[in-house]
């Protein structure tokens, strides 16, 4: 037999389902990011920036990096996304508020490099796929959103 609550749950389900597509999503979109700015050289952008921002607020700690270690910590932050996965799939509370938060960072990277481009008068480093990491953003926080508390 079915009961009043077994639609609503599947709902649920469907719903805990898209939030989870969503996150992965927005990982391949941040992956698609970091291979952008890796061939755009955008290391040549932002140290230099760094420096600048450092002279005029001392105490902003704001690090530089080689290649290496940039590339090898953005890759690493993209198979943790990958591997919290399950968890969003599952529907655990505490990875709703952290997309939340991840949404609205990415959405500011992708506004960021955007504004830069327009600031400066060309195509900054990641701004190519700066609208695809809007909408994997954007796309994160509505089925966060929808997802049961």
């Amino acid at each position: 037999m079915i009961t009043a609550a077994q639609p609503a749950r599947a709902g649920f389900a469907g719903n805990r389902r898209r939030h989870g597509w969503a996150w992965i999503m927005l990982a391949v979109a941040i992956a698609l990011h970091v291979a952008d700015e890796a061939t755009h050289d955008f290391l040549a952008v932002y140290n230099p920036a760094v420096r600048t921002i450092r002279q005029r607020v001392p105490w902003l700690p704001l690090p530089t990096f080689e290649f290496g270690e940039w590339i090898a910590g953005l890759a690493a932050g993209v198979v943790l996304l990958l591997a919290l996965s399950p968890l969003v799939f599952r529907g655990a509370r505490i990875m709703r508020p952290i997309s939340f938060v991840l949404a609205a960072l990415m959405a500011l990277n992708a506004l960021q490099h955007a504004a830069g481009s327009v600031y400066m008068g060309r195509l900054m480093p990641g701004a190519l796929s700066s609208p695809v990491l809007l909408a994997a953003a954007l796309w994160l926080a509505v089925t966060a959103q929808r997802t049961p508390r």
